[in-house]
């Protein structure tokens, strides 16, 4: 079954006159298959390049508008898959987007980090940017049903939300099938970078990660396990979250002197990725470290809704030396909300009292199995 996706709607609204749309996001989420969703429905032709491909970098390399317009011979919608492999690709886009009327143009990244530096500047106020995760629980909700949604969840958090994963057949096939995104994908972008040779220690880098999430990491720390410098720890970090794979979440203050700022917490935005790097797809039922993989998923599926709706959240942990703490705080138009996040609906958390002391106006709940859905599923 090929869900429709939140994005479609999105880009159906954005492909515009002499616009960029750059749609962002890992590998194997579905980028391809989402903008041959959105080209199926043109009633126009249009011209469809891989990035990847020899021939691309050949077709658009010659730079001037002659050429361009020979290429599209009267289409004026154009598609470009993986486009941060061809060179200067941003410089190419603009000649297009200011030099052939009515122009529309998608092209998709796997690589923030190429995008910045490729696309980002030649294309100033030219271009709309979109991200693409793994499947949405609100998109999920097409195939699952109340019966089967807290089984189908369970699941997912052991095996994640890549696309490809609901037309495999078993457990044995989706761990085979995570092993080898990881092996052969997860990297790809990464080891393309100037310098960056050193696989094993980026994945050694990421399972102690994925051991730590939810917990406060020390780049040191780190940096002594894996015998590199915190330079070189925060550098792969850093390289890591522009091709997706992890995210960072700093600590919230307003300058109480108790509050802990320095430190960050690393998430991954796909259950699937994690565990396979810890190596554990056990069931949820015989699990030690289901809170980790709950905050996980509901932080991953609160990123999916914030971007999706394009809600503007600066998003933190909060904790103070004394250990009272909040997985999640969101600051929204200035206004405070606390979320922690349990697995089981019976577990209770009281809002830490240092916490409502300071913030007496922030708003504070628990985000459980039963009500992930009015937290990411709703709309606005």
């Amino acid at each position: 079954m090929l869900l429709e996706r939140q994005q479609l709607p999105t880009l159906r609204n954005y492909l515009r006159p002499n616009k960029v749309i750059l749609l962002l996001g890992p590998r194997r989420v579905g980028k391809t298959v989402l903008i041959s969703q959105l080209v199926s429905e043109l009633e126009e032709p249009y011209v469809l390049l891989n990035g990847e491909s020899a021939n691309t970098v050949r077709l658009l390399e010659r730079r001037t508008v002659e050429n361009y317009l020979s290429l599209l011979d009267g289409s004026r919608v154009l598609v470009i898959d993986e486009a941060q492999k061809v060179p200067d690709i941003g410089r190419v886009l603009k000649l297009m987007i200011d030099e052939i009327d009515g122009l529309r143009i998608l092209a998709t990244g796997s690589s923030a980090y190429d995008i910045e530096n490729r696309m980002g500047e030649p294309l100033t106020g030219r271009k709309y940017t979109f991200r693409l995760f793994s499947l949405s629980e609100h998109e999920l909700t097409q195939v699952d049903s109340r019966l089967n949604a807290e089984d189908h969840l369970r699941h997912r958090l052991v095996f994640g939300n890549y696309p490809e994963l609901l037309q495999l057949p078993s457990d044995d096939e989706r761990q085979f099938y995570l092993q080898e995104l990881v092996s052969t994908y997860l990297l790809k972008d990464i080891l393309a970078f100037e310098g960056i040779r050193n696989s094993d220690k980026i994945l050694a880098l990421l399972r102690l990660l994925a051991f730590q999430v939810g917990a406060e990491v020390s780049y040191s720390e780190l940096g002594r396990q894996l015998g590199m410098d915190k330079n070189t720890v925060e550098r792969y970090l850093d390289l890591l979250s522009k091709v997706f794979i992890i995210h960072q979440v700093g600590g919230f203050s307003r300058n109480l002197r108790k509050e802990i700022v320095k430190n960050k917490r690393w998430y991954f935005y796909d259950n699937g990725i994690r565990n396979t790097l810890t190596g554990n797809f056990n069931a949820i039922a015989i699990r030690q470290d289901v809170g980790a993989l709950w905050e996980n998923y509901a932080i991953s599926e609160r990123l999916k809704y914030q971007s999706y709706h394009r809600m503007l959240s600066y998003n933190y942990f909060w904790r103070t030396y004394d250990q009272q703490e909040i997985d999640w705080v969101e600051d929204r138009s200035g206004q405070l909300h606390a979320y922690e996040f349990k697995w089981s609906p019976t577990k209770k958390a009281k809002e830490p009292v240092a916490w409502r002391k300071a913030y007496p106006n922030a708003s504070f709940e628990v985000i459980h199995r039963d009500n992930l859905a009015d937290w990411i599923k709703k709309w606005g």
